[in-house]
This record gives structure tokens, C-alpha cells and sequence, in this order.
């Protein structure tokens, strides 16, 4: 395959592209006017997002027994919200770090919006720990900080070990997103007509003027911080995973877990982007950016992200027989054939049977039914997050502590209103900033003329 990424006539970017043409494609996004369909999308997300405000002051001002939490299911919906959504910006860290060090040249059309899912969504699943504290305005006891008391963290609590994975996680994926837009804000305050675009993106731009010595170090800077960034693929959604794996609960007690989620939130964050992508490019005329052949990668990492969890279910259920221990054999019989069964046989569906789909090539080069895969993973993968914290406590060991439960209104607004609040913002950021990287395109268009 040649550096521009062409393969059976599909090439990363479409012939003709110069370099002017692709700055004024970008920054039209920008700098054109409001479209109609932008602003009522804008309304109707917006709206969610104050029904998530609303109900997440409801709760802290009233607590967190208005959720849909109780013994023996103590994390609920807020615990399945977390590792969703912190699933959901794996994607982004993966194209945007591990692919930079791999010089896979597919992602320069992708990268900056799938970044910016990834600071979205993680911010956003940091809020639930906050939320399910019970006593929000005391987060800061998680943190080492020194007092005259002596306290410090209960580092055996998995509340601590998510308050460092996920700050983490948003801080440098916060710093890598911003550092790969400096060279495009320049792009945007030199272009910029109106006074305060001038002003707003020359200092976020923090002085950039293109020079040989300022490029040096930046590309320096993005490797460096692109090796940093590439560990939280494994170790953010791992630790999440002991979360779990940590208790001695049913279902709940196995090694599996910390590689299995993590190919699960892989799987569920390629969803996302194609979610996201399909729509961007038909909206804004970007199919000479955002090609078939970006489609038919992604679709074909998800498709074997998916087998990955496929394997995942599989083994989880043969060990479960091979190690002969009756708790945990109750225990997939109430996920499979109890009263779970209907969450189980949905999920499998969904993350199992679907994909395979996308062994066809005219499926994965087909935008509208690549779409609904992915709208069908993202469901799915919700799912099993929540056949996971609900199954396992709500069956353990005790007949006497058992109790099938499930969410509550109140916690439906606020999943459904946290949805409204991430497209909101990945609304505003499209609108606001360029959602393709300017100059990462344009590299590529100068790797195909030298090559």
C-alpha cells in the first residue's frame, strides 16, 4: 500500500486536493454560517443537557437515594454510565496516539473529532463517580493531599483507584488534543475576518508563526506525549476493570476482565467515531476528506474488536464450567436463561451476531448500513455494562441478600440527558474549532505528490 493509503481504487484522500482547497474546506466549518440543521440539533441536545443538569442538582441537593440503587445493587446506573462512557473515548486515544507511533497515515481525517469525543466522554464519565459519592462536596478526600487529621485515601477502594485512571486519562488526552491544534488555530486566527475570532484564536494559537524551530518542537512534543498517551489505552479501562475483578462477588471474580474490556472499549469507541464520522462528512460535503476507505479500516478494527469480545463471552462461560464452581455456574444460568436472559440474548445479538455483517466489503463501504451496526454496538455495549453491575450482586451468594433491580426515571434522565450533554458539546466543537486536522491532511497530500 503506498503512503496515501490507496487500495482496491479506495484512497485516503480523493485527487485534486491542494492545499489551499483543503484549508477553505475546513475552515468554511468555521467561519460559514450557522446552518439550520446544526441549530436545531443544537436545541434538542441542548435540552438534554439541562434535563442532565437538573437531575444531577436534584440529587445532590436530595441524595443519592433518589436513584435506582439499593442493596445488594449498590453502583447501579451510575457505575454502568462510567465504564460506558470511558469506553467510548478509547477509540480516540488509540487513533490519536498508538496510530501516530505506528505512521498509520488513515487517521488524519479522523484524528481531531475522535480526540475530542475522548476528552468528552471522559469528562463526562468522571462526573458519575462524583454523582454516586452520596457526599459530592467531600470528592477531595480522595485525593493525597496532607491535613492536619493524618488522612489519606483508602487506596483499597476502587473510588480511588477511578479518581487517578480517569484524571489521568483527561489531562493528557486534554494536552495532546490541544497541542495537535495549535498549527490549525494559527490557520484560523491568520484567516479570521471577525475581531474577536482574531482575538480568541491568536491566543489560543500562543503565538505559533510556523517557523522550522517551532515545528520542531512541536512534532517532538506530539511523539512524546503520544508515548505517554498510549499506556491509558490498556491501563485506564483495566483498572476500571478491577473495579470488579477485585470483589469476590459472582460474575464478577475473574482475571478475564481487565483485556476483555479493554477490547470491549475499543469496540464500542470505533462505534462511536463511525457514529459520529458518517453523519460529519455527509453534512459538511467531506467525502474527499473522510473517504469509504476510512470506513472500511474502521469497520474492519471494530470487526475484530468484536470478535475479540465474542471470544471474551466465550471463555468467560467456558471457564465458568471448567472450574466447576456452583456459585458462578447459578450465576450464568441467571444471566442466560433467568431473569437477565432477555438483557444477555439482546447483547449478544447486538455485539455478537450483528458485526459479523461487516465481513462483507459492501457492507463496511455502505455509510447508512455501517451506521446502523454502530448505533446497534453502542446499544449493546451498554448493555452488557449493565448486565455486568446488575447480574452479579443481584444473584450472589446469600438467597437472603438476593434482589433482581433496575434503574429508575431518574436514572434514565440522567443517562439520556449525559448523551444530550456530549453531542452538545461535539456540536459546538464542530461549529467552533476544526473538526479535520488542517495540517496532518495537508502532510498527506505532499506524501502523495513526493511518492
Amino acid at each position: 500500500m503506498s503512503t496515501n493509503g490507496r487500495r482496491r481504487g479506495f484512497p485516503l484522500i480523493k485527487p485534486g486536493l491542494t492545499y489551499a482547497t483543503v484549508t477553505d474546506q475546513i475552515a468554511a466549518i468555521v467561519q460559514g454560517g450557522t446552518r439550520r440543521g446544526w441549530l436545531l440539533l443544537l436545541v434538542l441536545f441542548t435540552t438534554l443537557a439541562l434535563l442532565f443538569l437538573y437531575t444531577v442538582t436534584w440529587v445532590f441537593v436530595t441524595g443519592v437515594g433518589l436513584l435506582g440503587i439499593n442493596i445488594p445493587v449498590a453502583w447501579g446506573f451510575p457505575l454502568v454510565n462510567v465504564v460506558w462512557w470511558i469506553g467510548i473515548g478509547h477509540a480516540g486515544t488509540l487513533i490519536s496516539a498508538i496510530l501516530v507511533l505506528l505512521r498509520q497515515p488513515w487517521r488524519t481525517s479522523i484524528n481531531r473529532f475522535a480526540e475530542a469525543m475522548t476528552i468528552f466522554a471522559a469528562g463526562i464519565a468522571g462526573l458519575f463517580p462524583l454523582i454516586h459519592l452520596g457526599r459530592p462536596g467531600f470528592f477531595y478526600w480522595l485525593l493525597p493531599y496532607p491535613d492536619t487529621m493524618g488522612l489519606w485515601p483508602q487506596w483499597r477502594s476502587p473510588l480511588v483507584w477511578d479518581f487517578f485512571a480517569i484524571a489521568t486519562y483527561i489531562f493528557v488526552s486534554l494536552v495532546f488534543w490541544y497541542l495537535g491544534l495549535l498549527p490549525d488555530l494559527a490557520v484560523m486566527r491568520d484567516r479570521a475576518k471577525k475581531y474577536w475570532q482574531k482575538v480568541s484564536f491568536g491566543l489560543l494559537s500562543l503565538g505559533w508563526r510556523n517557523s522550522a524551530r517551532h515545528w520542531h518542537h512541536y512534532r517532538v512534543a506530539y511523539l512524546l506525549i503520544a508515548a505517554l498517551a498510549t499506556p491509558l489505552v490498556v491501563s485506564v479501562h483495566s483498572i476500571i476493570a478491577l473495579d470488579f475483578a477485585a470483589t469476590i462477588v459472582p460474575g464478577y471474580h475473574t482475571s478475564l476482565f481487565p483485556p476483555y474490556f479493554v477490547a470491549g472499549a475499543l469496540f464500542s469507541g470505533f462505534a462511536m467515531v463511525l457514529t459520529l464520522a458518517i453523519p460529519l462528512r455527509s453534512a459538511f460535503k467531506l467525502q474527499n476528506l473522510i473517504t469509504l476507505r476510512h470506513f472500511d479500516i474502521m469497520a474492519k478494527v471494530m470487526l475484530a474488536a468484536g470478535l475479540v469480545v465474542a471470544y471474551g463471552y466465550l471463555m468467560e462461560y467456558f471457564m465458568i464450567w471448567y472450574n466447576g464452581d456452583a456459585f458462578h455456574r447459578e450465576h450464568a444460568r441467571f444471566q442466560t436463561v433467568g431473569e437477565f436472559a432477555s438483557v444477555f440474548w439482546t447483547m449478544i445479538i447486538c455485539n455478537v451476531a450483528i458485526i459479523q455483517l461487516l465481513w462483507l466489503r459492501r457492507i463496511r463501504l455502505n455509510p447508512p448500513v455501517l451506521f446502523a451496526i454502530a448505533i446497534v454496538v453502542n446499544i449493546g455495549m451498554w448493555l452488557e455494562r449493565y448486565l455486568i453491575v446488575f447480574s452479579g450482586p443481584s444473584h450472589t451468594y446469600l438467597p437472603s441478600a438476593r434482589d433482581v433491580q433496575t434503574g429508575n426515571a431518574i436514572d434514565w434522565m440522567m443517562f439520556i440527558g449525559s448523551l444530550g450533554l456530549f453531542f452538545m458539546l461535539m456540536l459546538l466543537f464542530i461549529r467552533l474549532l476544526p473538526a479535520v486536522s488542517i495540517h496532518e491532511v495537508k502532510e498527506l497530500i505532499h506524501d502523495r505528490e513526493a511518492g
